[in-house]
């Protein structure tokens, strides 16, 4: 096989394009997985939370309906918290690294930060052969 000769061509813009498919689609997926860890730690009950442990909801379940996702396809970001919307301003900011709401002040009860770093272990298993 010695003296064999091959020509490789790459159409750039046809890479290009399945690399931004691909990667809208698996940051959804990894958003919604970190939207699921996040919503999947707060549980139900009469009793808050302990300080440094997540929240807890008395049943009402706003703050776990609350958490949502965004991914913006051009910049190739995704974004998950708490809408304010839903549960109010500075809520979610208060609880997840604790501070005055409302005129009391709320140790941080973390869950979005933990959500991440529980869910950042399974984001290769994503990508991986994503590109086609």
């Amino acid at each position: 096989m010695v003296g064999m000769k091959a020509k490789v061509t790459t159409d750039v813009p046809k890479v290009k394009k399945a690399a931004d498919v691909a990667t809208f689609k698996n940051l959804n997926h990894a958003a919604a997985f970190i939207r699921t860890v996040s919503r999947r730690s707060i549980v139900t009950s009469p009793k808050p939370g302990r300080p440094g442990g997540p929240p807890r909801t008395r049943g009402a379940r706003r703050l776990r309906n609350a958490i949502l996702y965004a991914v913006e396809r051009d910049v190739g970001r995704a974004t998950i918290g708490p809408d304010a919307s839903i549960l109010g301003k500075d809520v979610g900011g208060a609880l997840e690294h604790g501070g005055e709401f409302r005129g009391e002040f709320y140790h941080a009860r973390p869950y979005m930060g933990p959500a991440l770093k529980k869910a950042r272990p399974k984001f290769p298993k994503i990508w991986t052969d994503s590109v086609t």
